[in-house]
């Protein structure tokens, strides 16, 4: 089976936690906003890649039932200092829960999954799901697995290549992909494409 995640990429996160886990304020944001009005008050959302947990201190804050999670010890002690609460430490593989939540954020970080890894990874998220509950994912484009100028790996997918994945992880009653300009931590400028699944 592929490794769902690279020793090399947690590494860099763990070295460089306390300056990449505060590089940006706790704030709402379109994305988010548009997650969380699809969710009932109190909805049970799982947070995977929670970073410094800025996010999951956007939906604590909205009432809901947060469990935000993430590969790196490093990044899960700076978001349990933002959050004042126990982060799991959690790799993707590692995720084996049926039908407990009502949402998964998991906001750029399946971009380090290996694509061949992917539709498994997938798949844990959608059993994870309750029935009708809802997924998003954002990915970084491209045309194949590559490193980028800290050594972070990313999967660097095409759109065509996550259809496929989410095909393949099971099925879904909705899927929405939207791709948009952006960039990121090195600074480069990348394709996004921003994944909404409803699990069917």
């Amino acid at each position: 089976m592929t490794p769902a995640h690279d020793g090399e990429t947690l590494a860099w996160y763990d070295r460089e936690a306390p300056v990449y886990a505060n590089r940006r304020p706790a704030e709402r944001n379109a994305r988010l906003e548009a997650f969380l009005g699809r969710l009932s008050p109190g909805a049970a959302i799982l947070e995977l890649g929670c970073g410094g947990g800025q996010d999951a201190a956007v939906m604590i804050a909205a009432g809901f039932d947060v469990t935000p999670t993430d590969g790196s010890p490093g990044l899960a002690a700076e978001a349990e200092r933002r959050l004042g609460r126990a982060i799991r430490v959690m790799r993707f593989e590692d995720l084996d829960e049926i039908e407990r939540y009502d949402a998964v954020w998991a906001n750029a970080c399946l971009l380090h999954v290996p694509e061949a890894a992917l539709p498994d990874i997938l798949g844990r998220i959608r059993r994870a799901l309750k029935p009708g509950g809802v997924f998003f994912a954002s990915f970084k484009a491209g045309d194949g697995g590559d490193r980028d100028g800290f050594g972070r790996y990313y999967n660097f997918v095409s759109r065509e290549g996550l259809e496929a994945a989410y095909a393949e992880g099971g099925r879904w009653s909705e899927l929405t992909m939207t791709e948009m300009p952006g960039g990121g931590y090195d600074g480069v400028p990348r394709t996004w494409v921003l994944c909404l699944a409803v699990k069917g």
